[in-house]
């Protein structure tokens, strides 16, 4: 092959591919479906799970264990990572904690752990904290205040089915 034949064969915009215009064409009579099953029909979709007629793979395999989908998610952070990460007199909430990046999971409520050194006045608004965390956080000035989560599982369930 040769430098100036690199490009040959490549076609920048071809045509569309005419079917259904008789035998002469290539794709006649029956379009390049081919002649029988279901792939010829018109408005044929297969399913993205389909394996072919086989039971599919998601239900051979076995399924361990059991998941409560009314369980509340708990999530933890300990107040030495949001000292770190929140400036002094600031308010803590859950969706500040979420914004700033240090919790990227969903969760029911967040909890807030005691390991790490509180340096900065905090004002918690959480649903959870530790009793050491707590301690910490008013040593240092700070107040905590304890709210109740936003939505129970139940709710989060019934969101869940609403969307689907």
């Amino acid at each position: 092959m040769n430098l100036e034949e690199v490009n040959d064969g490549i076609v920048g915009n071809r045509p569309r591919k005419r079917i259904g215009r008789g035998v002469g064409s290539k794709t006649g009579k029956t379009s390049g479906r081919g002649r029988d099953g279901h792939k010829s029909r018109s408005g044929y979709s297969r399913h993205p799970m389909f394996n072919g007629g086989d039971t599919p793979i998601y239900m051979r395999t076995p399924k361990r264990g059991f998941h409560n989908k009314f369980a509340v998610e708990v999530v933890g952070i300990n107040i030495g990572v949001i000292d770190a990460a929140f400036d002094s007199g600031a308010e803590v909430t859950p969706s500040a904690i979420r914004d700033k990046g240090l919790v990227k999971v969903r969760f029911d409520e967040l909890k807030i752990l005691g390991a790490g050194d509180v340096t900065k006045k905090l004002n918690l608004v959480v649903t959870r904290i530790s009793e050491a965390a707590k301690q910490k956080v008013e040593a240092a000035g700070g107040t905590v205040k304890i709210v109740a989560a936003k939505r129970t599982p139940k709710q989060r369930v019934a969101e869940t089915k609403a969307k689907s």
